[in-house]
């Protein structure tokens, strides 16, 4: 159900990707967020975008980026945004979602793939606890350089 994502997709999923913001309070440009969509999809070194499409439109996506961590012993990724329209949880897209992510990381040759959970989203914790991602006793900070 998930396929890589081309150009052609990347106005679907700008569409997505401003109701998920908006609902979690995120600043939202589309002029930033679709530069960064059209980089993701033209150049595989950085990681993978995926679309789910239902009757034709597309109701969710998932963005994979890849990075290198010493930590864990080379390459490492980052499961950016995983996306699932409303009207379509629920339905087994999120756990199919990390079953792509998974499967194209150890293609790729990943060793370790991190994701963030925000806070009151039991939903979303139960399901990437159940595809095996554990806590880390740390906090994760961020320092914008753009």
């Amino acid at each position: 159900m998930f396929e890589p994502a081309s150009g052609e997709e990347i106005g679907a999923v700008l569409a997505l990707m401003r109701e998920y913001y908006a609902a979690d309070g995120y600043d939202f440009d589309a002029g930033r967020a679709a530069a960064a969509l059209a980089a993701l999809v033209a150049d595989p070194a950085l990681g993978r975008l995926w679309v789910a499409r239902e009757a034709g439109v597309v109701v969710a996506y998932l963005a994979v980026t890849y990075g290198f961590s010493l930590e864990y012993g080379g390459r490492d990724a980052f499961l950016d945004e995983l996306v699932v329209a409303p009207a379509h949880r629920g339905r087994g897209l999120g756990r199919r979602a990390l079953a792509v992510a998974e499967a194209a990381c150890r293609q790729a040759g990943v060793r370790a793939l991190h994701l963030d959970l925000e806070p009151g989203k039991p939903g979303a914790a139960r399901l990437y606890r159940a595809a095996g991602f554990l806590p880390l006793p740390r906090r994760r900070l961020t320092k914008r350089l753009a």
